[in-house]
């Protein structure tokens, strides 16, 4: 016996040296493997609670730790005048975002998580940042390489405190002058509209050659993910009452106010975020026939559909009146990431429930997933986490990059 018991340790310690290397490499962590092949490899590895963290967005000032660990919280965002410190500097972002990255990252997949922040005319909840005009008067200019480049220098400021993410640009179509919204919209005439969408060029970067139809795309970490929005005819609703009904025709609708989604969608862009607002009395954040049939299946949208600020709260009239139902209604029409902001429990406890007791089927949840992680994986994030100093000196930039000509340069100075 005593003969062959070098051969057996030696044999034993191969197969344990095997078991290590295994355990230590994931095809998702590999930047090397196809997107495809990491999105699924990760997908099986991924728990019912893992999957519908990922869905969930929360608001920066309930983002703990341990909220993030907990809860597998998929992503973070700065609502409307939400910072970490007054005149926050742009350092100090930094160390916020990175708190929570850290956070994420601890978990059993190390899952990154993504920061989202309003930017729709610069980096404006930001102290010192650049200001940019808003889109309406951008469109007057009726020119599209103005807003491709304040795009670019946004897209630079953003990252500067360490965002990787923006709500922006918004696409509405202003039909109505009385709309509270209308400086939001670049004009009432869908064509200028797709022209500026241009500005998503700018945020994201330009798609490489080939690249499939839909598929979303962000170039590096000067560049910030975007996000259209509201889908879909926020900007027509009946006397320009804000978050109303938009009365058109289908035909009405795919001539004023889709167009511009098509242009987004054929820029790359990464999000889409529903609109308040309702086509025919059907609230966009439960209509399944324009945002899963229509959005994901007709025009072929790779990248993830985002509810607004308590969108589903706003399903129903008052909001709040029947949160499980919204739940239902929301994630079944096809939204994929929850803009919570706060509740966050009461969302993960409801889906969770509504998926066990086949409710909500598997696949739904499993197509929210992808779309996130894909978006994720394509941002870089995976490789990428945490955020640098290395930008801080762009936020407030007067200094114009690139080829600027006097007459189409962002900046102040030239």
């Amino acid at each position: 016996m005593g003969k062959f018991s070098i051969p057996k340790l030696g044999f034993l310690l191969l197969c344990c040296l095997a078991a290590l290397t295994e355990a230590t490499y994931v095809k998702y962590k590999d930047p090397k493997q196809p997107l495809g092949v990491r999105i699924k490899d990760l997908m099986r590895r991924m728990t019912l609670a893992e999957k519908i963290g990922q869905m969930t967005q929360i608001e920066r000032t309930v983002a703990t730790p341990d909220a993030m660990k907990n809860y597998f919280i998929g992503s973070v965002l700065s609502g409307g005048g939400s910072v970490p410190a007054q005149k926050a500097t742009p350092e100090t972002w930094i160390e916020m975002v990175n708190t929570m990255q850290k956070a994420s990252l601890s978990t059993r997949l190390g899952i990154p998580m993504i920061y989202g922040i309003d930017a729709v005319h610069g980096h404006n909840n930001v102290y010192k940042a650049t200001i940019f005009p808003h889109n309406i008067g951008l469109g007057v200019t009726r020119d599209p390489n103005l807003v491709k480049r304040i795009g670019e220098a946004t897209a630079l400021e953003v990252r500067a405190t360490g965002i990787p993410y923006v709500f922006a640009p918004c696409i509405a179509v202003c039909r109505d002058p009385r709309w509270g919204r209308c400086y939001e919209s670049y004009s009432e005439d869908h064509k200028i509209v797709q022209m500026m969408t241009e500005i998503i060029t700018g945020l994201q970067g330009g798609l490489p050659v080939h690249s499939k139809k839909g598929v979303p795309f962000v170039a590096g970490k000067n560049k910030v993910a975007a996000c259209a929005k509201h889908y879909v005819g926020d900007g027509g609703t009946t006397k320009g009452i804000n978050e109303n009904n938009t009365v058109i025709s289908w035909n009405g609708l795919l001539g004023i106010h889709m167009p511009a989604y098509f242009n987004s969608i054929a820029k790359g862009v990464a999000t889409i975020m529903t609109s308040y607002s309702s086509w025919n009395g059907k609230k966009m954040h439960a209509n399944h026939d324009l945002v899963t049939d229509f959005l994901k299946n007709k025009l072929k949208f790779r990248g993830f559909v985002i509810s607004d600020w308590q969108g589903l709260d706003r399903i129903t009239s008052p909001p709040h009146a029947n949160y499980s139902y919204s739940v239902e209604a929301g994630v079944g029409a096809g939204i994929d990431m929850v803009m919570v902001p706060y509740n966050f429990t009461e969302f993960i406890d409801d889906l969770t429930y509504q998926v066990k007791n086949n409710i909500i089927p598997m696949s739904r949840i499993d197509d929210a997933v992808k779309r996130i992680l894909r978006v994720k994986f394509v941002m870089g994030l995976f490789e990428n986490p945490m955020a640098d100093n290395s930008l801080v000196n762009q936020l407030g930039s007067q200094v114009c990059k690139g080829s600027c000509e006097e007459k189409s340069c962002p900046t102040e100075e030239w």
